[in-house]
């Protein structure tokens, strides 16, 4: 693989530190200021012909509009000839699912600081015209100081002259509300209100409170509102989540209600407002009506082959303030969006001895240079998994095996790299305890 050095604007591009269908998202750093950022990258052509336009144009404009200490910033929009390029807030702490998976439930004070982090973020949007609709414990983000990020406005509904009712069915199907599934149109309000009591259950049991194989019996108890609270749940959040899950959403609590509620306000620290700004998205329509002069440039550096060098920059972010056990420790990594492990062999053997563990496993192998793609079916048969794997140089002869979710499901992710790391543990370095073990540390799976 040719190693190379990308700038995009004032931003040099590392690595890939998410992946989608649709778009990657980029580690990166402003030249200018020296912060970090993520970079979502979309292709053109991708968004010409899944006819996505509208709707990232819509999700673009969403986050310029709620700007909130809770909700994931976005700091400007470039357009190159052939990719749009989505500047935003790095986040480092990973998504909340990833902390409910490895811890299970939360203690009931750390469940509420984030449900009234939650709240804060969506009464924000509301207050802005915007309804979510897509609330989940995996778009929530979480900061290196534990702070709450809502991420992914991809489904939100922009406020519209004289349109008080919504239509669209969508979401996610365990946290969308029964009006939502009734097709008779639904108060975005009220529905997000609903996902948020739903995320709440979550924090707090470790499990969810509707979730059935098939989704007509889903959605039986949804519309019923048919849950029981596990008897760890203290009185006063289990009426708060009572009157949140109430089918009927003229009869659900409404936000500043949840406000003035005994359990919500323990400990309330409310979030401090910064000054209103104007908003102007003549930058959103420059970048999608494709004007020539809104190109922003781009420029490789390439050297010779091998696998690529992760950057000085890289590493420091990477590894939370020079703390380098956060980069091969799996107790300190267990709520990073991707895994990771480390090897001396050569990065030849490390791509070739995941390529036979991946053939073993039933997987599609995708290789080029470095990077591998990894596809098959989920454990239960049910959807689909991909994983995408890169192997860094980060010292002399020291490897980083960086693994991610490309598709699927995330507790379906995590079920698949144990297994998959289990094979992995000839080549997986682990060094003896000494002088410098405790700075770097393997994984152990």
């Amino acid at each position: 693989m040719t190693k190379v050095k990308r700038k995009v604007g004032k931003y040099e591009v590392g690595r890939t530190i998410g992946e989608g269908n649709f778009a990657k998202v980029k580690f990166a750093r402003n030249q200018e200021t020296g912060e970090s950022v993520a970079i979502k990258v979309m292709a053109k052509s991708t968004i010409l012909k899944n006819k996505m336009a509208d709707q990232i144009k819509r999700e673009i404009s969403i986050m310029k509009i709620v700007r909130h200490p809770n909700i994931v910033r976005l700091h400007e929009v470039l357009a190159g000839r052939t990719k749009i390029y989505i500047i935003l807030e790095f986040v480092t702490g990973g998504e909340l699912f990833d902390r409910i998976v490895h811890q299970g439930r939360l203690k009931e004070h750390e469940a509420r600081r984030y449900f009234q982090q939650l709240i804060d973020a969506v009464d924000h949007c509301h207050s802005k015209g915007v309804y979510h609709r897509d609330l989940k414990p995996e778009n929530l983000l979480l900061d290196a100081a534990g702070n709450l990020k809502v991420s992914d406005f991809g489904l939100s509904a922009l406020p519209q002259d004289g349109v008080d009712i919504l239509h669209t069915t969508c979401g996610t199907p365990n946290y969308v509300a029964p009006e939502v599934l009734s097709h008779q149109g639904y108060d975005g309000a009220a529905a997000d209100i609903w996902s948020c009591g739903v995320i709440l259950y979550v924090l707090m049991a470790g499990y969810l409170p509707f979730d059935e194989t098939d989704l007509p019996t889903l959605f039986k108890k949804i519309n019923a509102a048919e849950f029981t609270c596990p008897f760890w749940f203290s009185p006063d959040a289990k009426a708060l989540i009572d009157k949140i899950l109430t089918p009927n959403p003229k009869k659900r609590i409404r936000i500043k209600e949840i406000r003035r509620d005994p359990w919500f306000r323990r400990n309330y620290v409310p979030v401090k407002h910064t000054e209103e700004v104007e908003v102007n998205l003549d930058d959103i329509r420059a970048v999608f009506d494709d004007i020539e002069d809104q190109y922003v440039a781009e420029k490789s550096e390439c050297s010779d082959t091998g696998p690529l060098i992760m950057n000085a920059f890289e590493m420091i972010t990477l590894s939370q303030g020079l703390n380098l056990s956060a980069l091969f420790d799996r107790h300190q990594d267990y709520i990073k969006r991707q895994t990771r492990c480390v090897s001396r062999r050569p990065a030849k053997d490390i791509i070739s001895t995941v390529e036979a563990v991946a053939v073993s496993f039933g997987l599609k192998v995708h290789t080029r240079g470095y990077k591998m793609r990894l596809e098959g079916m989920s454990a239960n048969k049910t959807g689909h998994l991909a994983v995408v794997l890169e192997v860094y140089e980060v010292a002399p002869s020291l490897f980083m095996i960086d693994v991610r979710k490309a598709s699927g499901e995330t507790l379906e992710y995590h079920k698949f790299y144990k297994n998959f790391c289990a094979k992995l543990d000839d080549i997986i370095w682990k060094p003896a305890e000494g002088a410098n073990s405790g700075l770097l540390r393997t994984m152990t799976c």
